[in-house]
Formats: C-alpha cells, sequence, structure tokens
C-alpha cells in the first residue's frame, strides 16, 4: 500500500520541479489524515495546500484554494491530476459551471471535457468547488465506485463569517472531503514559489507520526524529528473536531489520541513551571489544569432564556442543583470595539453576540448534555466552554494551553458538550435573536460561584464560595462581569461594596461615552495565568493577569489607590474610528474615561491617580514636544493625551460628551488620518464657539487651510495654553 502511494505521488508531481501557488488569493492549510491519503504540495513547516487520497475504487485531488485549478503555471499539475484521477482511461471530465477557465485551459490540451452544473454518473472525472455540500452524498458514491474528483477551495472566509462552529464539522467542502481522508481547514498558508517537496517531506503522515510519538510515550524510544513533533500538534488537535459518529476509523484515531493525552499526564503547567514553546504537542493539545474536582453530578440544571430583559443575567445565589437564569436574547444597540493591537490599523464594532453566565463549571474532562427546545434550537444560540479567550499559540513560554476555550452550535435540542480543560459554562445569545422565554437543561456540570448584585444574598454568597470546588467563579452586575479565582472570591465576605463601586464607574464610563445606562451588554474582566499581550488588554471580555485580581475586588482599594489599568482597557472598549487617529491616539483617548472615572466617583485628582500626570512630568512633556518642532509622529500616548487634558480643564468634560453623542450619529465621515482630524478641529471649535485652529497647530497637527478658514469666525481663544510655549515672548 505504502509502495503504491509513493507511485501515486510521483504520477502526480511527474515532470514538475516547482508549485506556484501565487494565484491572487490566500489558501488554507489541508489536513491530511486518510490512511490513503497523502500529501503533494508543502511548504518548509510540512503545510500542506496539495493533497490527494484513494477512496473505495476512485481517486481524489484537492488543492487549498480554487485559484490553483485554473492558473496556468498550474497547468502541468492539473493535467497529471486529472490523467490520474481517471486511471488512465478514457472517459469525459465534467467541470463543474464556476470553473470555466480550468475547462478552457484542460480543452486546450486535448482532453474530453465539458461544463456540468451538476455531476452526472456518465462521468470519469468530475471538477468542483468546495463551498457547496448539497451533493455530499452523490459525490461520495461518485467516487467510492471509480470516479475521480478534483476539488478545490479555501475555509478560513467560511470559519470568519461562523465563529463557534466548527470548521472541520461544518464547512461544507469537509462534509464532503471528511471521508476521503481529507479536509480543509480555517488556518491560512503563506501563498508562494515552492519547490516539489522532497520525499522525506512528502511522507509526513499524521498516522505516521502518531505511531513514533505513541511509542516515545510507551518506551522512550521512537524517531520523531521535531517538524514532524510540531505538525503533529496541530493535526492531532484538528482532528479530533471531525465528526467521528458513525466512522469507525476516526472514532479509534480519537480514542487513541485521548489516550495518549491520558499517558503523557497533562501536565499541572504552571508560571512556576512553563512549558517551553518548542514543546509543540504538549501547547496544542496536552497542556491544562489539573486540578482535583469530583465527579460531576447527573442531577438536571434547568436554566432559562429570556429575551425580554436584556439587562439580566443569571439569578439565585448558584449553590443549589437547579436554578433559575434570565439570558438577554433582544438584539443588542452597543458593543466593544475590539483592541487596535489586534485589529492591527482596522477598526470596527466587536464580537455583538453577550456571553451570558450560567453560574456552572464543566469538570476538565468530562461532558456535559444540553438540552433545549426545538424553537432555541434554531435561535442560533452557541455554548461555550470557558472564558480564557487569549490564544497562546505564539507564546515562547506557555503557562497554560494556547487554546482553552470551546463553542459549538445548539443546532440541535440535545448535545454533548466537552473541553479538555473545563471551564466555566456560558450561554451565546447572537445579535438580533428575539428570543422570548426558552428552558435550557444541563447535565453533569457543578455549580460555580456566582454572586449577582441584586439578586444574591450574603448568605447564599457564603454558602456557595465556601462550599464550590470550581476553581473559578464570577461577580456581576447588569454592567460588569468580574471573572477571577475561586480562591480570592473566598476572601470577600461580603461582594456587596466592590460591586456597587464598579457600578458607579460603569456609569461614568457610559455617561463620558454618551451610552446608554445600564450598559446593553455587560463589560467583562477575566483574570488569566496568561494572556495575549501587555500587563492587560481590552476587548470582549478584557484580559488581565492574575495580580491584578485583588485590584479588581478590594473596595477600600480602588478608593484609595485607584485603578488605572482597568479603567485604562475599558475606555478602550469605547474608543471609535470616526474620532480615533491610529497609532497616535490608541493609547491616549482611552485615557480619558481614566481620568475622568478617577475624578468623578473616586475623588483621585488627575495628579495622583497616574505619575505620568504630575505637573512637572505634563510641563516637561510640552516643553519637549514644542523644542523638537511638534512632530506629529512624536504626538503619542501621554503627549497626545495632554491635548485633549488641556482642552477638558479649559471647556469641562460636557464638550466631549456631545461629541461623543454625535459622531454615533454621523455618516460619510473621512477615513483618512488628516481627515479626521480636521474634523475634530471644526466640530470641538463649534461646540466650545472658540477658535481653536491655532491650538491644534501648535501641537503639529495637519489643519487645513480651508477648515482653518472656516473657524476664523469664531471667537480667539485668548486663554490658549500653547500660546505661551509657541510665543514665549508674548
Amino acid at each position: 500500500c505504502g509502495e503504491d502511494l509513493r507511485r501515486d505521488q510521483q504520477q502526480l508531481l511527474e515532470g514538475i520541479s516547482e508549485l506556484d501557488i501565487k494565484t491572487g488569493g490566500v489558501p488554507s492549510q489541508l489536513l491530511v489524515h486518510g490512511a490513503l491519503a497523502f500529501p503533494l504540495g508543502l511548504d518548509a513547516s510540512l503545510s500542506c495546500f496539495l493533497a490527494a487520497a484513494r477512496y473505495g475504487r476512485g481517486r481524489v485531488v484537492l488543492a487549498a484554494h480554487e485559484g490553483m485549478l485554473w492558473a496556468p503555471k498550474m497547468g502541468p499539475f492539473l493535467l497529471n491530476a486529472v490523467r490520474w484521477l481517471a486511471r488512465g482511461q478514457t472517459g469525459k471530465c465534467g467541470v463543474n459551471t464556476e470553473l470555466k477557465n480550468l475547462c478552457a485551459l484542460l480543452s486546450e490540451h486535448g482532453l474530453e471535457c465539458g461544463l456540468q452544473p451538476h455531476l452526472t454518473h456518465d462521468l470519469r472525472v468530475y471538477c468542483c468547488k468546495a463551498y457547496c455540500d448539497k451533493e455530499a452524498k452523490q459525490l461520495q458514491e461518485f467516487v467510492a465506485e471509480g470516479g475521480g474528483l478534483l476539488m478545490g477551495g479555501q475555509a478560513w472566509w467560511w470559519a470568519s463569517q461562523n465563529p463557534g462552529r466548527s470548521t472541520l464539522a461544518g464547512f461544507p467542502g469537509n462534509v464532503i472531503l471528511n471521508h476521503f481522508g481529507l479536509s480543509i481547514l480555517a488556518q491560512t498558508l503563506d501563498p508562494g514559489c515552492f519547490p516539489v517537496p522532497t520525499p522525506e517531506m512528502r511522507s509526513y503522515h499524521i498516522r505516521t507520526a502518531l505511531c513514533e510519538f505513541q511509542a516515545t510515550l510507551n518506551r522512550g524510544a521512537g524517531n520523531l524529528e521535531k517538524r514532524w513533533l510540531a505538525k503533529l500538534g496541530a493535526d492531532g488537535a484538528a482532528f479530533l473536531q471531525i465528526p467521528a459518529e458513525g466512522v469507525p476509523a476516526y472514532a479509534s484515531l480519537h480514542r487513541l489520541l485521548r489516550k495518549m493525552l491520558r499517558l503523557s499526564g497533562l501536565p499541572a503547567v504552571s508560571r512556576e513551571q512553563p512549558v517551553a514553546g518548542g514543546s509543540v504537542w504538549l501547547r496544542e493539545l496536552g497542556t491544562g489544569p489539573c486540578g482535583s474536582l469530583p465527579a460531576a453530578s447527573d442531577q438536571p440544571i434547568a436554566v432559562e432564556i429570556d429575551g425580554s430583559n436584556p439587562g439580566t443575567e443569571r439569578d439565585g445565589g448558584g449553590g443549589g442543583s437547579s436554578v433559575s437564569q434570565d439570558i438577554a436574547g433582544t438584539e443588542l444597540q452597543w458593543a466593544s470595539v475590539i483592541p487596535y493591537h489586534v485589529l492591527q490599523g482596522r477598526w470596527g464594532r466587536g464580537n455583538q453576540d453577550r456571553w451570558v453566565s450560567t453560574g456552572l463549571y464543566l469538570p476538565h474532562g468530562q461532558s456535559a448534555e444540553v438540552s433545549l427546545s426545538e424553537a432555541a434550537a434554531c435561535a442560533g444560540l452557541k455554548i461555550q466552554v470557558g472564558c480564557h479567550t487569549d490564544n497562546l499559540t505564539e507564546a515562547r513560554k506557555l503557562s497554560r494551553a494556547p487554546v482553552v476555550t470551546h463553542q459549538c452550535c445548539m443546532d440541535r435540542t440535545t448535545r454533548s458538550v466537552s473541553c479538555l480543560w473545563g471551564g466555566l459554562l456560558y450561554v451565546i445569545v447572537p445579535k438580533g435573536s428575539k428570543l422570548g422565554p426558552i428552558p435550557v437543561t444541563i447535565k453533569r456540570a457543578v455549580p460555580a460561584p456566582y454572586y449577582k448584585l441584586g439578586k444574591t444574598s450574603v448568605q447564599e454568597w457564603k454558602n456557595c464560595v465556601q462550599e464550590s470546588l470550581a476553581p473559578w467563579g464570577e461577580l456581576a452586575t447588569d454592567n460588569i462581569i468580574l471573572t477571577v479565582p475561586t480562591a480570592d472570591l473566598r476572601t470577600l465576605e461580603d461582594p456587596e461594596p466592590a460591586l456597587h463601586l464598579w457600578d458607579e464607574m460603569m456609569q461614568a464610563i457610559a455617561r463620558l461615552a454618551a451610552q446608554p445606562f445600564p450598559l446593553c451588554r455587560p463589560e467583562r474582566i477575566v483574570a488569566d495565568v496568561q494572556i495575549s499581550a501587555g500587563w492587560m488588554h481590552s476587548g470582549y471580555p478584557i484580559m488581565c493577569h492574575l495580580e491584578s485580581v485583588q485590584e479588581l475586588i478590594n473596595e477600600a482599594g480602588m478608593r484609595s489607590r485607584g485603578l488605572w489599568g482597568p479603567i485604562h482597557e475599558l475606555g478602550h472598549n469605547q474608543q471609535q474610528q470616526k474620532w480615533e487617529f491610529p497609532p497616535h491616539t490608541t493609547e491616549a483617548t482611552c485615557n480619558l474615561w481614566s481620568v475622568y472615572v478617577h475624578e468623578t466617583v473616586l475623588g483621585i485628582p488627575r495628579a495622583r491617580a497616574h505619575p505620568a500626570l504630575s505637573p512637572p512630568e505634563r510641563e516637561k512633556r510640552i516643553k519637549t514636544h514644542v523644542r523638537k518642532g511638534a512632530p506629529l509622529h512624536d504626538w503619542n500616548v501621554w503627549t497626545a493625551l495632554e491635548t485633549y487634558l488641556q482642552l477638558q480643564e479649559a471647556f469641562g468634560w460636557e464638550p466631549f460628551t456631545q461629541l461623543f453623542a454625535e459622531y454615533q450619529t454621523l455618516s460619510g465621515t473621512p477615513t483618512d488620518k488628516a481627515g479626521k482630524m480636521n474634523l475634530w478641529v471644526k466640530k470641538f471649535s463649534e461646540k466650545v464657539q472658540k477658535n481653536l485652529a491655532p491650538f491644534f497647530e501648535a501641537w503639529g497637527w495637519p489643519v487645513q487651510k480651508e477648515v482653518a478658514a472656516s473657524l476664523s469666525c469664531l471667537p480667539e481663544w485668548q486663554e490658549n495654553p500653547m500660546r505661551m510655549y509657541v510665543h514665549p515672548q508674548v
């Protein structure tokens, strides 16, 4: 069998020295997992972009982007592929009508082919894209009975449009291809011109690599090279997502993978005992918390989804086996901004789906059974295990597994939900849903500490937090939810004072941002042993390190010392594309909320709220910036914030609130930086009825002549604080 597959590879690559897949599209990576499947095109890291397989009496060739199926430079390979698929026999090649260029290319080289809207059984070979599974069963039977299938397509776009759904299970192409031992992944591959892979590279296969890895686990022997180990980690994690029900070959491999994970010991990785970035198998599959938890009970826990009340979360203390819960299903009107470092310059509102806490925890290695009504199964709900959503794949050292959360769509009335690492359970309600009261039942989960302001009594809290063995719990109001370790929650006798203070701060954040209060969706802050960027970062949820937990829940500490970092991140979540000027203001305007909250809620003046805002530091920054000629490229962070603080100290907070409200209604605003900055100059000047053009020019803003001329009719700003720096003699 192995020799036959090697001959197949040679035949498909005959006469070809390189594969140029720069066809204008971004290909996905392919997963080659069938016993009779094999790679044909690989990059240096063994990521696959061309593959083939035998299946029954037939054959399959798969390209990781449909553009490869009609690119002239791929012509020699495509001719080899069609001849191999036909097994050297004569017969018609049918080309789907969406691949007209491929039909022309094949016809030019004398192959009998014609355009076909659908598969017909008089064909020897059929060529199509991977974006429709209406003919999945017919295509599988066609190949099994001796037909040849040439298919191309990428899955990353589908994955981006279907968050929470498994690409391996749900992408239409994979519904067809999984049976053949080939799949298309959501991960992309950089297109390039690659040499034909060497026989050693082509010999990589997940099953071969697993055998070597198993030998290493069992006997300490084995010959698994580092590149293979890296690829095995990614492939093993992906393969576990392929539905194995009714497919014995997949079910057996799933069992083998899980058995090896157990044998590997699931080490108790921590900050003190991190896993090196090179330990890729552990990074992808085998790291995670290994705390001792009791087996979850089969006692059903009732949860209720109610779309009539968008402000409510979980009711009750969470200490019993049955809880009542309201989960908002009305359409969301507001959502957080994705952090700039994630967007990499592409601004836009964040994911507007709403997480709703169930107050339940799924122990690691176990499965929960979730049941809901037929109506709910059509509502687009998802179940999420875990809230530590940061992906740490690029980290050099890991204090936890890189991905420890899992979502699945509740598109049927009963579903088993599991995650290797366990985690708090959430119901994800999509934007735009119009749910009424819908019951949901969850089995085999355990109660986690959960306190809801105005709902949970102190005694309920004490009973819940002291008895719970779940390692994580939550403190919640209608506007903020804090997810922290249970060990820290046990130090909190009464969460009410801290949460009242949090609601005051959230109201201030909404007031400055001109947003409705209570918020349409509560913000979330989640503590983690390791995060993807910085000391904290914004998003939904905001992520912070474990060292920040006491800062979040200690009311006396918040009032006396403040909490600049968390409010800074909440400020990031208020930033909007229309009035942001990245990269200059990315780390500046978010601090307006830090200053505002510290002064209006905590009573801490800006000079004490952060060392960078002491009067001497502010004075020094202004002088330095002006002395250098006020270059715009140096107008960043604290220097940029100073511009806004001078405006606030002169005109108060009201113009900011009014402008933030007005910007929400503006359409057709500029998208370039200079245009956006000039719009802000014009709008702020109009709000305060002063000509601010000279002020902004002193800071180095590119004020356009037309804008300056249009503002000349407004009174001069006599108190312009920059005049003394720009014209010290005046």
